[in-house]
């Protein structure tokens, strides 16, 4: 069935009485698009669902290459990031600082949200006391599409300034398959050494994409 399409005014009463689970992505998108401007946001909506090839590839995209749209201004491209950055946000809620990491799933959730849909490889890090409770976390080496390069001596600096007793890496495959590399699991043994020297165990190596995630802990690699 093809979708209808509404006016804002009219799609903005139909979430408030039906939920936004009910709307489809282009309604959803005429929202955000829609405030202080004038002209159809349904159908720019929808021109830049098509023109990008969907709502996920759409996000993906950073504020540069949001800026050669069609009806994409500064302001807009704005409203479009902040709503991204709080659906983050709200879904890295349950693993929030101080939480207790009770299995891989609880740092993956972490990491999908904050990592998965980015278009370069991000390396990062969970710090925990020893308790395995969340102190921070931090993106510590951002690469291209393809790969980031990590160096031990920096995580172990930052595992020592935060004072932590464990750490749980995680990085993403912007292809989609979160299958580790041989390079992936080179560097978690060299990590795993360096972080020993300095009393700090690495409890967790997860690989992270839209579609989901590999622990190499699970896998017996750790």
């Amino acid at each position: 069935m093809p979708e209808t399409a509404h006016p804002p005014r009219r799609t903005a009463e139909r979430l408030l009485e039906l939920g936004a689970s009910r709307l489809t992505d282009s309604e959803l998108l005429a929202l955000l698009l829609a405030a202080g401007a004038r002209g159809d946001a349904e159908t720019l909506a929808g021109e830049l669902l098509r023109d990008c090839g969907g709502l996920h590839a759409l996000l993906r995209r950073g504020p540069r290459e949001l800026r050669g749209a069609r009806g994409l201004g500064r302001a807009r491209i704005a409203r479009l990031h902040a709503a991204l950055e709080l659906g983050r946000r709200y879904l890295e809620g349950p693993v929030d600082r101080r939480r207790v990491l009770k299995k891989p799933a609880d740092a993956a959730q972490c990491f999908r949200a904050r990592i998965a849909d980015l278009s370069y490889e991000a390396f990062t890090c969970l710090f925990l006391d020893t308790r395995h409770r969340i102190i921070c976390f931090e993106l510590l080496f951002r690469g291209t599409v393809d790969g980031a390069t990590v160096y031990p001596r920096e995580v172990v600096k930052r595992a020592l300034y935060h004072n932590a007793a464990a750490v749980v890496l995680g990085h993403n495959h912007p292809s989609g398959n979160c299958e580790p590399s041989e390079a992936d699991r080179s560097i978690t043994v060299k990590l795993a050494s360096a972080l020993a020297l300095v009393d700090v165990r690495l409890l967790d190596h997860l690989v992270v994409s839209h579609g989901g995630h590999v622990s190499l802990a699970e896998r017996g690699w750790i």
